[in-house]
């Protein structure tokens, strides 16, 4: 008879051998994130120090932090390009200057915001999109599993779920958070407003569609009001467009439009119940 748990251990083994993953990437992973967000900002920070010489050290962290996930990653992604490391910190000014557009836009657009201090500390929104736009840097490079790491950190954080292969332009604001998810072919111009619980999403889900755009395209200044959903990746919404609360768009809107869901109020009995909701746009 097998000694105890024989059966468990030989499994245990063989899923090993085949694949010894490193467990610390998990916590690494929003490690470096913070220290990344840390060295754009002083608020994400846990000290700061104002002089040349610091600002220079943290930069070389930030660094060596990222080639330390790839050294960890690296086994199981052979092939994946020793220099996003640098080609990342060269990206940096960048990122930080989209950021900081994405702050000021969170503040002129909420009247209940005081300052871009505040929006920088308190708000999910800004958090999920700073965290975006650094994911969304690596993805671009090449960057192996990283970038999915972070964006689900800050999904857990905020709730708002933004694929790294998303492309979003500049001054994006999210507003409360809560419940957004943008999939991974979005593509969303300048200056657009997401209110929470927005779904930009794919029509039809297949794996076969892997390679194909699959989600809509907001062009610059559409404004999306809470718990909407636009799906597939033919779908446009035109230019300065408004999606009204609960809309569900499948098809494309012309630059002006306002696409709204008729409200109605009808008697219990009415047999014609099914009617409600019926889609309207007006250009």
């Amino acid at each position: 008879m097998d000694a105890p748990y024989d059966r468990l251990f030989s499994v245990l083994l063989e899923s090993r051998e085949r694949q010894c993953f490193p467990s610390e990437i998990r916590t690494a992973a929003p490690e470096f994130v913070q220290h990344v967000l840390g060295l754009l900002f002083p608020h994400f920070a846990e000290r700061v120090e104002c002089g040349a010489a610091a600002v220079r050290r943290d930069v070389m962290a930030v660094e060596a932090n990222l080639v330390r996930l790839l050294a960890l990653l690296g086994p199981l992604y052979p092939g994946t390009d020793a220099t996003i490391p640098q080609r990342f910190m060269e990206e940096l000014p960048d990122i930080y200057d989209f950021l900081r557009q994405d702050a000021q836009a969170i503040y002129e657009a909420d009247p209940a915001a005081r300052s871009v201090d505040e929006v920088l500390l308190t708000y999910p929104g800004f958090y999920a999109i700073a965290i975006f736009r650094v994911a969304h840097a690596l993805h671009a490079l090449g960057m192996p599993l990283l970038p999915r790491l972070l964006t689900e950190f800050a999904h857990q954080r905020t709730g708002v779920d933004i694929h790294p292969g998303a492309t979003i332009g500049r001054r994006f604001v999210i507003d409360h958070g809560t419940g957004v998810v943008i999939g991974e072919t979005t593509v969303i111009g300048d200056g657009v407003k997401l209110y929470q619980g927005v779904t930009l999403g794919a029509l039809v889900v297949e794996k076969s569609l892997s390679d194909k755009k699959r989600h809509p395209t907001l062009e610059d200044d559409v404004v999306v009001y809470a718990n909407a959903t636009i799906l597939g990746g033919g779908t446009v919404v035109g230019r300065g467009s408004i999606i009204a609360g609960n809309a569900w768009l499948t098809q494309s809107v012309p630059p002006q439009s306002v696409v709204s869901r008729r409200t109605e109020v009808r008697h219990r009995t009415s047999s014609a119940a099914e009617e409600l909701g019926e889609l309207e746009f007006h250009i």
